[in-house]
């Protein structure tokens, strides 16, 4: 389905769509009062863009460094070149370790690559143990955010759920019940578990060590409680130093929430005494990107979710209606270049505001490359009839006489048949929308008139 018709469907409900709405923007501004309070904010965010070029530039040197250094540390090392490759190694370490019970942390990777289908087609049982992921899963669900994967529901539906699925008392609502309920339940899964797998924020070549950064800690007990821990990363992941931790840990929080930090900030560089470490470096089309100078600059992104919470397009569509593991601006970046046919509207769902590109902490130009996307699109996918619209209005403007006379025509149509332009089948953006009160003359008749006035 194409994101105009999904949107469609999500405003149909408009008490949703204004809830959805306010709540993201009340965690930007969260985000605003977080990075005022830091002087420094704009060289961090310039720091961060460098270190993101100068790594992707030498991609290939920090990723054997980290190899070398993980596996010194006692790290399995795994290389996944597609989604199947990555799913097909992970099942394989699971069957090794005669593992059927796994618990994951969030990972918008391993949501890309469909590893829970896959796992559960093959007999394991697997839970996901961030909050907001659980409920969506419960729910048969995809995330809607990359943060919050449930910020689309209600504590109202979340209620239901959890007393449908975890047998809560009926009709409670407290947040506060609801988790409590949802950590006896996780608790018990956790306490089972025979491997634990965790996304990745950050791999460092320098010491083979990879950092997780979680608010409610379940990265950290699923992996020191389960002999086994597999960790997925993209390959744009990688940071070269320690040191440049700093830097990403101080944006990553502000930008995504409005925290200092996150609560748990996880760095795990060796396995336990009598445990497994297996770290997947996943390409799945990483490379490709990196090869294209238009859209290298996408792999710079955090996950921070930053563009999300300020885009008024995702504030008003919702994330499910990009159909695709990454909602939003950037998500609108990405997709296309793994489906072109397939996601060829989501560089269009955006005002080209650029919003975007002011908030991303390492300053993408998220709305300069939707904007070439589009360009791209119009030339391969283009419809005909509104090139030779555009054509005609070309031309229209390319003459002052054109100009002036269809300005006039513009003028009475507006005056005299306002329908027929504004809310009719010929123009559907106007049917919504009430157009403005047509002046007497132009603007060019009154300069003529009144330049010499004083």
């Amino acid at each position: 389905m194409s994101h105009p018709i999904a949107a469609a469907a999500f405003n149909q409900d408009e008490e949703r769509t204004s809830w959805h709405d306010t709540t993201l923007w009340l965690v930007r501004q969260k985000r605003d009062e977080a990075a005022v309070a830091v002087p420094e904010w704009e060289k961090l965010r310039e720091a961060a863009s460098q270190i993101k070029s100068h790594t992707l530039s030498n991609l290939d040197t920090y990723l054997k460094q980290f190899e070398k250094n993980a596996i010194e540390n006692g790290v399995h090392v795994h290389w996944a070149l597609d989604a199947a490759e990555h799913n097909r190694i992970v099942g394989e370490i699971l069957q090794e370790h005669g593992a059927r019970r796994l618990v994951k942390s969030k990972s918008m990777l391993t949501e890309e690559c469909g590893l829970n289908p896959y796992l559960e087609s093959c007999g394991i049982d697997v839970i996901d143990t961030d909050l907001g992921e659980r409920i969506v899963q419960l729910a048969e669900q995809k995330p809607s955010h990359i943060v919050m994967p449930a910020i689309h529901l209600k504590k109202e539906e979340i209620g239901d759920l959890f007393h449908q699925k975890l047998g809560s008392d009926p009709g409670a609502t407290d947040p506060e019940y609801l988790t409590g309920v949802a950590r006896r339940h996780l608790r018990a899964k956790f306490l089972a578990a025979d491997a634990a797998l965790t996304g990745v924020n950050f791999a460092v070549a320098e010491t083979g060590g990879i950092v997780v950064c979680t608010n409610e800690g379940n990265a950290d007990l699923g992996t020191h409680l389960a002999p086994i821990h597999i960790a997925s990363v993209g390959i744009e992941k990688l940071i070269p130093r320690a040191e440049h931790l700093g830097v990403f840990l101080r944006l990553l929080a502000r930008s995504a929430t409005g925290q200092d930090l996150t609560v748990y900030t996880s760095h795990f560089h060796r396995p336990r005494t009598g445990a497994a470490l297996h770290v997947i470096l996943v390409d799945n089309g990483r490379s490709k990107r990196l090869g294209s100078p238009e859209f290298r600059d996408a792999l710079k992104c955090i996950r921070c979710g930053a563009c999300m919470n300020t885009c008024p397009v995702y504030r008003r569509s919702g994330g499910h209606s990009y159909n695709w593991t990454i909602p939003g601006p950037i998500g609108s970046i990405l997709a296309p270049g793994t489906d072109l046919d397939a996601y060829s509207s989501l560089p269009f769902a955006s005002t080209l505001c650029g919003s975007c590109s002011d908030v991303c902490p390492v300053k993408i130009d998220i709305h300069g490359q939707l904007y070439t996307w589009r360009q791209r699109l119009s030339k391969t996918q283009g419809d005909s009839g509104k090139s030779f619209m555009m054509g005609r209005i070309g031309g229209i403007l390319a003459s002052p006489g054109r100009y002036r006379l269809f300005g006039h025509l513009g003028r009475w149509v507006l005056r005299h048949a306002p329908r027929l332009i504004g809310s009719s089948r010929l123009n559907s953006w106007g049917i919504s929308r009430e157009m403005p009160e047509a002046p007497r003359k132009s603007f060019r008749s009154w300069y003529l008139e009144n330049r010499g006035a004083e």
